[in-house]
C-alpha cells in the first residue's frame, strides 16, 4: 500500500477513539428498579431457570446471538506469523463484520498460544460464554486438527473461515462459472496451485458437489502431490495424491478446466495458459496479487472466466459474501456444528442469487450499471444485500434437515420477515401494507419508466405481486434497459408500456380530456398534445383521472414542486378537505417518526393545521400503528402569546373537537413531545402516553428542516412524501427516492384505492 493509504488505515483505527468495537446495553438503566432487575436481586432469577435448563441461556442471555473470533495469529493475512496481538485488528474487523452484514454480536479473543493442544484447551472451556466460534488465521496443519477436535469436544458450531469461507465462495463462482461455459463438475479437471488449508477445504466441498477426485492435482511450493512423496506431506493433503509422472504445475496444466489457485503471486505464466482447456475458468486468488492478473489471461485466453481476491476486478471471491450469513442461519436454528450440508446449502444460495438481476446497492458500486450474470459476474457483490435472505434460510433448513438443528424454525415466511430487518429497514413499517396491498393487486402508473430505480422497483413489485405496472416511456428505451439490467419482467404480458411517440390513439384521449380541465386556467389548446406528450407527470395523472390505472406514482426527476403541481393540475384534492397535505415518515434505529407538512403549505392556519393533523393520523393508522400527535411549537403549554403558539393551541382545540379519541397534545417543545419525563415535569395531565410519533409543526420550514434533520443525524432512512387529501391515490417521488422507496409507495398507493379492483 502506498504511504497516504497507510496514513489513512491507521488514522482510520486510532481515530475518532481506538479500536472498531463497542459495547452497548440492550436494556434499560434508567430507574432503581431497572438496575434491581439487571442485577442483584433480579438476576437470580435468570441464573435460576437456565440452572434448571440451560437452553433458557438462548432466552435470557445474548449467548444465542454471540459469536467468538478467535486466533492464535500463525497466520494472519498475508502476513505471517505475527503472534496474536498484531493480529487483533483483523479480529475486531472480523466482529464488525459480522454485526454489520448480519446483526451478529461479536467479540475477539486472541489467544497467544502457538501449542495446538494448549490452544484447544483454551477455547473448548469458553462454550458457556457463546454461540458459536469462528476460527481465524491459524496456519495449517495445525487448523485441521484445532477444527477437528474443537468441534468434537463442543456442542456448538466451530467453523474456520479461512478454509470453509473460502472454500463456499469458491464452490460457487466455480458452480456459476462452469456453467456460463456449458460444462459440468463432474467431467471437470482441477488444478490447484497451493496445497494449505483453504485449497484443500475448496476440494474437499467440490468432491462432495460431485468433482471426482481422480480429476484433481494439487500443486504446492514442492510441485506435484503424487503418490510417495514424503516431503511436506500431511494426511490432509495426501488425500488427493495422484499416481501420475507430473511434477510441475505446468506438468498439470494440459486440459484443465478450472486453475484454482491459492498459492503465491505470479505463479502462473501467461505463456502456459494456451495449456488449458476451452472456456477455462481461472481462480487466481493469491492477495493482494494474484497468481496471474486478468489483464494476462485476457490477452491470451480471452475465452477464459477470471476470478480473484481483489475489488478492482470482477468476480470477487471474498469470504463477507458467506460467513455472516453462514453462521446467521445457524445461530437462529440452534445448530450444534456447520456440516457439509449446510455449506453446499450455501454454496447454491449464493451461486442462485447471482443468477437473478443485480440489486440497486450492487448497480451503485457499478457506476450505476448493473452486472448481468455472464462472465463477468458469476458471484455476487460482497454487498449484496440480498444475501442475508437467501443463505441464512438455506442454512437453516439443512440444519433442520440433516438433523443439527436444536431450535427449528417452524415459519420460514416469518423468518424471512425478520431477516428482511437488515436488508430493509422499511420493512417493519410496511409489513401491514404490504399484507393489505397483495390481498387486491391493482393497475399502477409510473411516469418515469425509464428510470433503472423504478424499473427495479417494478421487478419487485411484480415478484411481490404488489400491482400490475404501467410504464410510461420510450418502448424501445425500457425494451434495451430492462435488456441490460438482466430483468425478468414481461413488457408485452406482465408490464404494460405507454409509449408517447407510438400509441397516438390514447394520447389524443388523454389529450381532450385535459384540455377540458385546464381551458379556463390559461393553457393554450393547441399547446395541450405538446404538454400530455412531454409531460410524463401529467400523463400518469390523466391515464389515473380516466380509469386506465388504479393509482400513480410520478416524478422521481427534476423539481418535485413542478411535478407536484403537474399532478394536482389533473387530479385535485378531495371534496371533504380544504387543502393537500404531504407526510414525510423517517425510520430510526429507535421506531418512526411522522413528520407534517413537509413539503407544501408555507404558512397554515389553525384549521389547516387540525386538517393536516387527522389525515395524518388516519395515514399512521394504515400503518398499522397508533398515533400519538404532538403540536410543535417555540412553546410549551401557554408559555408564550406569539401569534404560532396561539395558532397551535387553537389547532388542538379543533382536533380535540373533531376526534376526541386521538392522542394528541401541544404546543409543546419537541423535546417534551419525544420524551414522556420531559412533558410529565411541564404538565400532569397530557393524554400522550410515552413518545410521539406524529410530529406536526407550525409553518412547512420547522417541518422540513427538522426531518430532514433527523434523517441525517439519527441514521434514518425517509419513507414519503405521502400526499394526504388526494382525490385520487397519486405520489409525487423525491429525487433522492430509491428503488425500495418506489416500491413501498407502490404498496401504499394500492392499499388507498378504494372500490373493487379494476380488471384489465
Amino acid at each position: 500500500m502506498d504511504e497516504d493509504f497507510r496514513k489513512a488505515a491507521l488514522d482510520y483505527h486510532r481515530l475518532p477513539r481506538p479500536g472498531k468495537l463497542s459495547i452497548e446495553p440492550t436494556k434499560r438503566m434508567a430507574t432503581q428498579r431497572d438496575l434491581a432487575l439487571a442485577y442483584s436481586p433480579g438476576v437470580a432469577a435468570a441464573c435460576e431457570a437456565i440452572a434448571a435448563d440451560p437452553q433458557a441461556a438462548y432466552e435470557m442471555t445474548a449467548r444465542g446471538n454471540m459469536v467468538a473470533v478467535i486466533t492464535n495469529g500463525t497466520a494472519v493475512l498475508g502476513l505471517g506469523a505475527i503472534g496474536a496481538l498484531a493480529s487483533k485488528p483483523v479480529m475486531e474487523g472480523k466482529a464488525v463484520l459480522f454485526k454489520k452484514f448480519a446483526g451478529i454480536d461479536s467479540i475477539d479473543l486472541e489467544v497467544e498460544q502457538r501449542d495446538p493442544q494448549k490452544f484447544i484447551d483454551a477455547v473448548a472451556v469458553l462454550e458457556p460464554s457463546f454461540g458459536a466460534i469462528n476460527l481465524e488465521d491459524i496456519k495449517a496443519p495445525e487448523c485441521f486438527v484445532i477444527e477437528e477436535q474443537l468441534r468434537a469436544r463442543m456442542n456448538i458450531p466451530v467453523f474456520h473461515d479461512d478454509q470453509h469461507g473460502t472454500a463456499i465462495i469458491v464452490a460457487s463462482a466455480v458452480r456459476n462459472g462452469l456453467l456460463v461455459q456449458g460444462k459440468e463438475l463432474a467431467d471437470a479437471k482441477i488444478v490447484t496451485s497451493g496445497g494449505g488449508a483453504a485449497a484443500l477445504a475448496c476440494l474437499n466441498l467440490l468432491v462432495e458437489m460431485g468433482a471426482k477426485r481422480e480429476n484433481i492435482t494439487v500443486c504446492d511450493i514442492k510441485g506435484v502431490v503424487y503418490t510417495g512423496r514424503t516431503e511436506l506431506m500431511d494426511p490432509y493433503k495426501d488425500r488427493y495424491a495422484r499416481d501420475t509422472t507430473e511434477r510441475t504445475l505446468q506438468d498439470a496444466l494440459p486440459g484443465a478446466d478450472v486453475f484454482l489457485g491459492l498459492s503465491a503471486p505470479r505463479v502462473l505464466k501467461a505463456e502456459w495458459l494456451p495449456l488449458l482447456a476451452p472456456k477455462p475458468l481461472v481462480l487466481a486468488l493469491a492477495n493482494p496479487e494474484p497468481e496471474i492478473l486478468p489483464e494476462a489471461v485476457r490477452a491470451v485466453r480471452p475465452d477464459a472466466i477470471v476470478a480473484t481476491g481483489r475489488s478492482d476486478y470482477p468476480n470477487q471471491v471474498n469470504n463477507v459474501l458467506c460467513f455472516p450469513f453462514i453462521f446467521r442461519g445457524a445461530l437462529d436454528a440452534g445448530a450444534t456444528t456447520i456440516n457439509e450440508a449446510m455449506k453446499v446449502a450455501a454454496v447454491e444460495a449464493i451461486a442462485r442469487l447471482a443468477r437473478i438481476e443485480a440489486s440497486e446497492v450492487v448497480a451503485a458500486a457499478y457506476g450505476g450499471h448493473a452486472p448481468v450474470f455472464g462472465p463477468d459476474y458469476i458471484i455476487p457483490k460482497p454487498f449484496d444485500p440480498r444475501l442475508i435472505l437467501e443463505i441464512a434460510p438455506a442454512v437453516a433448513r439443512a440444519a433442520m434437515d440433516s438433523g443439527v438443528a436444536t431450535r427449528p424454525i417452524e415459519d420460514f415466511a416469518a423468518y424471512r420477515e425478520v431477516l428482511e430487518r437488515f436488508v430493509y429497514r422499511s420493512g417493519d413499517l410496511m409489513r401491514p401494507v404490504v399484507f393489505a396491498a397483495k390481498k387486491q393487486p391493482r393497475r399502477i402508473a409510473y411516469s418515469e419508466g425509464e428510470d433503472e430505480r423504478v424499473l427495479r422497483a417494478v421487478q419487485s413489485v411484480l415478484d411481490d405481486e404488489l400491482a400490475e405496472p404501467v410504464l410510461i416511456g420510450r418502448r424501445e428505451v425500457i425494451e434495451s434497459k430492462v435488456r441490460a439490467m438482466g430483468l425478468r419482467m414481461d413488457l408485452t404480458e406482465s408490464v404494460k408500456v405507454v409509449d408517447p411517440s407510438e400509441d397516438t390513439a390514447l394520447l389524443a384521449e388523454l389529450t381532450e380530456v385535459y384540455r377540458a380541465k385546464v381551458a379556463r386556467r390559461g393553457v393554450p389548446a393547441d399547446s395541450c398534445e405538446r404538454v400530455v406528450r412531454t409531460r410524463p407527470a401529467t400523463a400518469a395523472a390523466l391515464l389515473l383521472e380516466t380509469g386506465r390505472v388504479d393509482a400513480a406514482l410520478v416524478g422521481g426527476l427534476g423539481e418535485w414542486m413542478r411535478q407536484w403541481h403537474q399532478a394536482y393540475d389533473v387530479i385535485g384534492k378531495r371534496d371533504d378537505v380544504k387543502r393537500v397535505y404531504a407526510l414525510t415518515s423517517v425510520i430510526l434505529p429507535a421506531g418512526t417518526l411522522f413528520f407534517v407538512d413537509t413539503h407544501l403549505l408555507v404558512d397554515p392556519t389553525a384549521e389547516q393545521v387540525a386538517e393536516m393533523t387527522l389525515l395524518a393520523a388516519e395515514q399512521v393508522r394504515a400503518f398499522g400503528l397508533a398515533p400519538k400527535a404532538a403540536l410543535l411549537s417555540h412553546s410549551s403549554f401557554g408559555a408564550s402569546q406569539a401569534p404560532s403558539a396561539r395558532k397551535m393551541r387553537e389547532a388542538l382545540r379543533l382536533i380535540r373537537a373533531a376526534d376526541p379519541a386521538l392522542e394528541v397534545d401541544g404546543e409543546m417543545h419537541a423535546d417534551a413531545a419525544l420524551v414522556q419525563a420531559v412533558r410529565e415535569r411541564q404538565v400532569t395531565d397530557s393524554p400522550l402516553t410515552e413518545g410521539a410519533n406524529l410530529l406536526v409543526f407550525p409553518n412547512l420550514d420547522a417541518a422540513n428542516i427538522a426531518y430532514s434533520l433527523v434523517k441525517a443525524t439519527g441514521d434514518g432512512l425517509q419513507l414519503g412524501p405521502v400526499l394526504l387529501g388526494m382525490r385520487k391515490p397519486i405520489h409525487v417521488l423525491v429525487p433522492s427516492v430509491t428503488a425500495r422507496g418506489i416500491a413501498n409507495l407502490t404498496a401504499l398507493a394500492v392499499t388507498q384505492v378504494a372500490g373493487p379492483a379494476s380488471g384489465n
